[in-house]
């Protein structure tokens, strides 16, 4: 049968994403993350594949090459919903202090866990197959959080892509570490993120500028191609690629602050206010079409019988217990005793698939299990999941309870002016 002709991609494509999209809906109604049933469709289409041909499809290309611009729209629609004002200072801070150590202790931890039960592992190598295992998946926890209070939903955005950012750029360094003619220690690697939040902040500005004196209605796609080709210079210059996209997200959301004084002059803010408007739009559009058949196809890539494996599951439960017993501490450090929901909000997705598959060749051990991946993924995202049907219930229980207390009443006689004058002829 074939699979692979132009018509049956057309029809196979729409109903991934007519399927995605029923996903959303559910997920929204239950609190199951929607990549947890993109990941099962992809597992499901492999058996599918498997029995109507025996041809052996290379997925990889594709999956790379989804996994980077789908890194790319995620951080841009993070970056994009981060509003920089004085009131926030606080607890954009905090997040940051979080999500900083929560990134540094599992992977210290999740290293040390991989280091000793794998025996070709050497610290350097686990190191590096810990980073993606600790990074925060904001694509599965932005859309999932829409549902807290306001102070909590913030707490989690800025969390999760400030894990992003950080977890990238620590796998970055590295795998630099891995060749010593590219290894420029941490005085180089600052020196190269300071000129790469010096490149973004320029073009930033150019970007924002131009785009607002051009009259055509197609300039979104423009827009974007644009960053993707800053992405991939910044990629072949050895750059912190994603600063750039994060750094034109933080500006182009927060124009009032970066264009102030003479800058203000050169801003027509009405018209790079649509511009941004327009951007969100696409950039949810265009993240939610990659993020689907990004998870689609690596369910169509993973062998589901290593999740059998008595090994994988040992590690990976190690691997889950650590990331949960670090995160307990630290919120109780940094939030005290309220810290429900947000233990449990701590799901892995699209990020360590993508940074698992960008291990260099160098940095490779052939006995480490892919099947841990998707275990860590599969566990998180069900405790998550967990944590906010919990979180929903709590939530309606005191609804309910406020709801069935009723408001007292005072039978309360209005005083008549004869009243008042016989108390006063009597004083």
């Amino acid at each position: 049968m074939e699979i692979v002709s132009s018509y049956n991609l057309i029809i196979e494509f729409s109903l991934i994403i007519i399927l995605s999209f029923l996903f959303n809906g559910i997920s929204k109604k239950s609190n199951i993350p929607a990549v947890l049933m993109l990941i099962s469709l992809g597992i499901i289409l492999q058996y599918l594949l498997q029995y109507f041909t025996s041809a052996q499809i290379d997925f990889f290309p594709i999956l790379e090459v989804l996994g980077i611009v789908g890194l790319i729209m995620i951080v841009l629609e993070a970056a994009l919903e981060l509003e920089l004002k004085r009131e926030k200072l606080v607890p954009i801070l905090k997040s940051l202090a979080i999500a900083l150590l929560g990134l540094m202790l599992s992977t210290w931890a999740a290293a040390s866990i991989l280091y000793y039960y794998i025996p070709e592992m050497t610290m350097q190598s686990a190191w590096l197959y810990a980073t993606p295992l600790s990074i925060l998946s904001s694509s599965i926890i932005i859309p999932s959080v829409s549902g807290l209070i306001n102070k909590k939903r913030e707490f989690h955005i800025y969390e999760s892509t400030f894990s992003d950012i950080l977890g990238i750029t620590l796998f970055y360094f590295l795998t630099g570490k891995l060749n010593p003619a590219e290894d420029n220690g941490i005085v180089g690697f600052g020196g190269n993120l300071l000129l790469t939040v010096a490149i973004s902040l320029i073009a930033s500005y150019a970007i924002i500028l131009i785009f607002q004196k051009i009259k055509s209605n197609v300039k979104l796609f423009l827009l974007i191609a644009v960053l993707l080709l800053l992405y991939a210079l910044g990629k072949k210059m050895h750059l912190s690629s994603l600063i750039i996209i994060l750094i034109f997200g933080l500006v182009i959301a927060n124009m009032k602050l970066f264009f102030k004084g003479r800058l203000s002059r050169l801003l027509d803010y009405a018209k790079a206010h649509q511009i941004y408007h327009e951007l969100h739009t696409i950039t949810a559009e265009t993240a939610f079409v990659v993020r689907t058949l990004f998870f689609v196809i690596f369910g169509l890539t993973i062998a589901i019988t290593s999740l059998f494996d008595l090994q994988v599951a040992l590690i990976s439960s190690l691997l889950i217990a650590s990331i949960y017993g670090i995160r307990f501490v630290l919120l109780l450090i940094f939030e005290g005793k309220d810290i429900i929901p947000q233990l449990f909000i701590a799901p892995r997705g699209l990020i360590t698939v993508l940074l698992f598959y960008g291990i260099p060749a160098e940095g490779q051990v052939e006995s480490f299990e892919p099947g841990i991946l998707l275990f860590v993924i599969i566990g998180t995202s069900l405790i998550m999941t967990f944590g906010m049907i919990y979180e929903k219930k709590r939530s309606s229980k005191a609804i309910d309870l406020a709801n069935s207390k009723a408001v007292g009443s005072v039978k309360w006689k209005v005083p008549s002016v004869m009243e008042n004058s016989n108390d006063a002829i009597g004083k």
